[in-house]
């Protein structure tokens, strides 16, 4: 008999349904699995003729032929092993009708018939729902992460003994209470906030800035002066996530395999913070004996992007997020598809001036020309130019160190913040791939940030003086653009676009005019 179910696969940040065919016919007993599949799918059907065995399910010798349908789709990962289990038995034992035909089977199973975790499922549940399926059953461990696909009868199974039991209408299947895992998730809590921070009004402000605008941050400054504090505080002032975020995060942690065991939902914005010594692979996303999986950058998709000490970062890995951040998206293409993974984050970066992070004090830092020069060179003017605001942290005096006076809260930045979002929100009405200033491409920066003449005049004379690339320029506009909607200011002037400029100095630093790094 044949039979026929349904299951789905991942490839990058979507699903794709797989049918599970399985015929079952007399002859020699050979059980052979086909349709394009990796060698993980193909010890599925090892494990699942055990665990059918281990829960006391004899399967006559017979001839069992799988496919796992289309066969022009390349299916990798563990978690067709319940279907597979499923449609040997709906081969094997049932003539009569099978009561979860519109169901979606995922999972994977463990030589004691046990059901177990897979990465995933809430990208693959919102897959069957667009294939019009009316529910799916799942591991009992991940219910809570289907559950967040509405519309969808989720079942959440133990082991094969459950399926069992449902199949043959021993046990009714029902599936569970639905709540809002939105509305019922805790509320976001930080450790951290920026009444901590004393004596770096200039880089608050530009964290400000930067978390209104969505723009991307550079930190430069001696040892000891609070680059690292204000970024790990810079999650604690951007608005609260909305749901279509929510579940976009969770998407990427779930197939990542980090999202928390019996979480619904991500419940604050991602801030990462890979190590120097990271790969290329590991940073943007690539290949894993696991397959195609997220990097980091996707991980901190609608949060923060942290690089501690950027210039020792391996320069391949640093030129590799060029692109990812322009185009707010990671493409890995490889011989079997093309993957795509959202990468809609705040680049915070941070350095020292030198390697040992004293220059220019000469009476601390004891660093050669050549050194600080190979140092500085780890970040190119690409680099710098696809980063919005580039800001020196001034040492702290020790008269700010011991001061009792708490500086301004993170509550009332993010108020700031969520008033300039709210500006922007009404702004790009109807835009749907704008959402906030750093959005803006080289035709939208014309239309939303028009200058009046003496403003030209002003901004003009700048860009001759330093020598301005037109994507370094457009960079000014949208920063001076966020700087007015702080202000709720519908104009740009010649004060918002000098505090833009004054952004720029560590890239005047770094190369001057001519390209060359400067010391």
């Amino acid at each position: 008999m044949l039979a026929k179910i349904k299951s789905a696969g991942l490839s990058g940040m979507d699903g794709f349904i797989v049918t599970v065919e399985v015929d079952e016919s007399d002859g020699l007993p050979k059980s052979i699995i086909v349709g394009n599949v990796s060698a993980s799918v193909r010890e599925s059907l090892e494990r699942c003729q055990v665990a059918l065995r281990n829960v006391n399910i004899n399967i006559p010798p017979k001839r069992l032929t799988i496919n796992l349908a289309p066969a022009d789709r390349r299916k990798d990962g563990t978690n067709f092993d319940l279907a597979i289990a499923a449609g040997i038995l709906k081969s094997v034992f049932l003539d009569d009708e099978f009561p979860l035909d519109d169901y979606g089977f995922v999972g994977e199973l463990g030589l004691d018939g046990q059901v177990r975790h897979v990465n995933g499922i809430l990208p693959i549940v919102t897959e069957m729902k667009h294939a019009g399926l009316k529910g799916a059953i799942v591991p009992y461990r991940d219910v809570q992460e289907a559950l967040v696909v509405e519309g969808m009868d989720i079942i959440g199974i133990n082991d094969l003994v459950d399926l069992c039991n449902i199949i043959s209408g021993k046990e009714a299947f029902s599936a569970y209470p639905r709540a809002d895992p939105v509305m019922s998730r805790s509320k976001e809590s930080y450790d951290v906030d920026f009444s901590d921070i004393h004596g770096q009004s200039f880089a608050v402000r530009a964290a400000l800035i930067a978390a209104a605008g969505g723009h991307n941050l550079l930190l430069s400054g001696v040892a000891g002066s609070g680059k690292t504090m204000i970024a790990r505080r810079i999650p604690t002032i951007l608005p609260t996530l909305t749901k279509e975020e929510n579940i976009e995060i969770t998407k990427v942690y779930s197939i990542a395999g980090l999202l928390p065991e019996g979480a619904a939902l991500i419940n604050q914005r991602p801030f990462r913070t890979p190590h120097h010594t990271i790969t290329t692979p590991a940073l943007v996303g690539g290949s894993s004996p696991q397959g195609v999986v997220p990097g980091e950058i996707a991980l901190a998709s609608n949060g923060v992007l942290f690089l501690d000490e950027l210039p020792l970062f391996s320069k391949s890995s640093i030129e590799a997020l060029r692109q990812p951040l322009e185009e707010k998206q990671v493409v890995i293409n490889r011989l079997n598809g093309s993957f795509r993974y959202p990468a809609n984050c705040m680049l915070v970066a941070a350095m020292n001036p030198c390697p040992c992070g004293y220059y220019p004090d000469r009476n601390k830092c004891h660093c050669t020309e050549s050194q600080i020069r190979h140092y500085q060179r780890g970040i190119s003017k690409p680099i710098l130019e696809r980063i919005d605001l580039c800001v020196e942290a001034s040492p702290v005096s020790f008269k700010d160190a011991i001061s009792r006076d708490f500086s301004i809260s993170s509550g009332e930045l993010r108020s700031m913040v969520q008033k300039a979002r709210a500006v922007q929100k009404i702004r790009y009405e109807g835009h749907s791939k704008l959402r906030v200033n750093a959005d803006m491409s080289s035709k939208d920066i014309e239309h939303f940030c028009t200058l009046d003449e003496r403003s030209k005049d002003f901004i003009g004379k700048i860009f001759e003086l330093k020598s301005m690339s037109m994507r370094t320029y457009h960079k000014v506009l949208k920063v001076a653009r966020t700087i007015a909607d702080l202000e709720n200011s519908h104009e740009i002037n010649i004060s918002h676009l000098s505090e833009a400029v004054s952004y720029r100095g560590l890239e005047d630093h770094l190369y001057g005019n001519s390209g060359e790094v400067r010391i």
